[in-house]
């Protein structure tokens, strides 16, 4: 299969889970088209994610390994982004696998718009259904968005599954290393790098073409996301609004709107588990809000 180049760079942060990097990785090197590198950051306890890229790298894939900074996931994105020097740079989770047009599809639309920030995608679920394995993350809108500055962040895609420009990254000051997995706020880590790029004017879309299908997870797995998808998405709002940002308090409101809309068509269906988990929602989005408005200046990074 003839490959083609392209002026991409693709990240992947990781921590301890070998097997589902190795796949993802797999799925780069079978793609219809070739990232100009590849940087895994790495905050493993272990050796094995080294040896696996090291490995990869033996076979030919343009892939690097970067050990980043402890701290969680935005740390070591920004770690991530740094190691590059590609024009655009493409995020992919270490539990997530690539479509074969992944990057030929990225690289398309970044072509055909200079003006292009932020891209986001599609991200379904991995392999068929089984039992006890819930899917995550999910974006399954087949139609194509186009966003201005008054977008809700969370219509433009998700943390696993996104592209952007690095100038326009650089701009924005890269991620907040209080948000994200791993961090103090927990959660959140996308859509504040999504707010921040929309509200600095830079042009965002959504590319249902652009696809990764994401790992399944298990009920409490998926729980585990929700409560740290709510507490960062306050998290991020009250921050928002520390720094004299006055959109925030209209996208909690969207926010608390729609999760309660959702938790209300549960209720009148009967759909325990959805009432279960929209309740995790709305109850962590208070506690992140609370949260974020403590924190004080000694945590936060320098």
């Amino acid at each position: 299969m003839n490959r083609t180049p392209t002026e991409i760079a693709v990240v992947i942060s990781t921590r301890d889970r070998a097997d589902s990097l190795r796949r993802s990785l797999a799925s780069l090197g079978e793609g219809r088209s070739t990232p100009a590198e590849i940087v895994v950051a790495d905050q493993s306890l272990g050796p094995e994610t080294r040896r696996i890229v090291d490995d990869l790298h033996d076979q030919g894939l343009p892939v690097r390994y970067l050990r980043a900074r402890p701290g969680g996931l935005g740390t070591s994105q920004n770690d991530a982004f740094g190691a590059t020097t590609a024009p655009v740079v493409a995020v992919l989770d270490d539990d997530c696998v690539a479509d074969e047009h992944w990057l030929e599809r990225i690289a398309s639309v970044f072509e055909h718009d200079a003006e292009l920030a932020l891209l986001g995608g599609r991200v379904l679920p991995l392999g068929p259904p089984a039992p006890g394995l819930y899917a995550v993350s999910s974006r399954v809108s087949a139609e194509p968005q186009r966003f201005g500055s008054d977008a809700m962040p969370w219509d433009v895609g998700s943390g696993n599954n996104f592209a952007v420009r690095r100038t326009w990254f650089e701009k924005v000051g890269g991620c907040d290393e209080r948000l994200g997995p791993g961090a103090p706020l927990r959660g959140g880590l996308d859509i504040d790098l999504f707010h921040r790029l929309l509200r600095a004017t830079g042009r965002a879309c959504y590319e249902p073409s652009v696809i990764v299908h994401h790992e399944r997870a298990t009920r409490a797995g998926r729980l585990t996301r929700r409560r740290d998808y709510g507490y960062g998405t306050g998290a991020a709002v009250a921050l928002w609004h520390r720094s004299g940002d006055q959109f925030a308090w209209r996208i909690l409101a969207a926010w608390l709107r729609m999760r309660t809309n959702l938790l209300v068509r549960a209720l009148a269906g009967g759909r325990w588990e959805t009432i279960r988990e929209e309740t995790i929602v709305l109850s962590a989005t208070v506690q992140g809000l609370a949260a974020g408005l403590r924190m004080t200046r000694s945590e936060e990074p320098q």
